[in-house]
């Protein structure tokens, strides 16, 4: 007899085979015990028919409790009623690992409880579904930016300096001097870029924000590419032709996930065409003030904004060329005018707000160096950076998204703390 996963039941149908799961709910009528089961791949249902078993195998059923590892062997059938499409007629049931008084029943529970057992919480549907999404978009990420002809390029976690010269920073003690959790790998992406043409950085960032919105946590994953001899139209093509990649391999992978969060794939499939439209930051001020929004040229877009300008579009949207009031201090300034960065970001569609944020890279060295002491920054800290215009400057272009902004609009979810194995916000710190 064969072992299987869950996952592989298709391929199995009206076959006898055994699989290692857990049991998340059962109910029984009458002389048939229906099993709810998981195996960490998928879930299905198993049946045990009292006049089909052994009468051990029934009473073994009906007494299970929630999250009991066992082994269960029976035969494959088809089951166009559940999501997943298939179910086990159970024929011998063998104990693993008992469960008593598991603390998450069927029943709802409040969310500051589900996260307090987090741990636990992943073993159920929709986490199950959000975590296996993550996965697809991880690999995805992947193998698009080896397409591409990038490779990955590693920046360190501690940092002696602030990327944008903020305060928001998680500062920790290094042999006695000031040292930094990074929040962003950016600045020593452009010295991949200038070494190696094309780079990308995958991996944990941290920001010392006090904030609470379901849009922020103290830890995410940033993605940033950088890539040499690129103006900003190039680089605004790469990032749409990404967004659109991601989506459609969530769309071809993850159907069964997508079916357990109650997410339209059909919502989904305009995401995957490109171009994006693109307005300028101009625009979207006129925009939000025409539709009786009170914002100003000069402001910065909060989430009530964003959402009024991504509900004007059937599909993502770039604002283009922000004021240099309100935008970091390496960005490219415009050539034909003093108040804007040519830089970009991208907002997603059903008020999902910003996921990506990038722009052109200043290439001169006295502007940048100017630039940077207006701005208050030590230049003895960023010395190594500004080196990067001294020998052999050229033009190049990056951006950042946030992993787990992308999932939350992807999954359509409230709030960002679903979308990360272990969240970490300014209120929680474990599990």
């Amino acid at each position: 007899m064969q072992q299987i996963n869950i996952i592989d039941a298709p391929k199995h149908v009206d076959e006898e085979v055994k699989i290692g799961v857990w049991l998340t709910d059962k109910r029984s009528s009458g002389k048939i015990a229906f099993l709810q089961l998981r195996d960490g791949t998928a879930f299905f249902q198993g049946v045990v028919v009292k006049n089909n078993v052994d009468e051990t195998v029934f009473e073994q059923a009906k007494k299970l409790h929630q999250e009991t590892s066992f082994y269960v062997t029976g035969t494959i059938h088809q089951d166009d009623r559940s999501h997943f499409g298939y179910e086990i007629e159970v024929s011998d049931i063998e104990i693993v690992g008992q469960s008593e008084d598991f603390p998450i029943s069927p029943k709802e529970h409040g969310i500051e409880f589900l996260l307090d057992h987090r741990h636990l919480w992943l073993r159920s549907r929709r986490p199950y579904a959000i975590m296996r999404i993550r996965d697809q978009v991880i690999r995805s990420t992947y193998d698009f930016f080896h397409q591409k002809g990038f490779i990955k390029m590693d920046p360190p976690i501690l940092t002696g300096t602030a990327p944008e010269g903020t305060t928001e920073l998680f500062e920790t003690n290094y042999f006695d001097t000031p040292a930094y959790l990074s929040q962003s790998g950016q600045l020593y992406e452009e010295a991949g870029a200038l070494a190696y043409d094309r780079v990308y950085s995958f991996g944990p960032t941290f920001r010392a924000e006090k904030s609470k919105t379901r849009r922020h946590l103290t830890e995410f994953w940033m993605i940033e590419p950088e890539m040499a001899f690129m103006h900003q139209e190039e680089s605004l093509a790469i990032q749409e032709q990404y967004i659109a990649y991601l989506v459609q391999k969530v769309l071809d992978n993850c159907q069964y996930e997508l079916k357990l969060l109650d997410r339209d794939p059909e919502v989904l499939k305009p995401y995957t065409q490109t171009p994006y439209p693109r307005i300028s930051y101009d625009e979207a001020i006129k925009m939000c003030q025409e539709g009786g929004i009170d914002i100003q040229w000069g402001d910065d877009f909060g989430a009530p904004d964003e959402t009024y300008i991504s509900d004007q579009f059937d599909k993502p949207v770039f604002i283009l060329n922000y004021p240099k009031t309100i935008k970091p201090f390496y960005m490219k300034s415009h050539p034909t005018r003093d108040d804007v960065y040519i830089c970009a970001d991208l907002l997603a569609p059903e008020g999902y707000g910003e996921i990506i944020g990038g722009s052109e890279r200043e290439v001169d060295y006295d502007y940048l160096k100017k630039n940077m002491e207006a701005q208050g920054l030590n230049l003895d800290d960023y010395g190594w950076y500004l080196d990067l215009r001294k020998y052999g400057s050229v033009p190049h272009a990056g951006f950042g998204l946030g992993l787990e902004r992308v999932l939350t609009w992807i999954c359509k979810l409230d709030h960002l703390r679903e979308t990360i194995p272990f969240p970490r916000m300014i209120n929680r710190l474990r599990p």
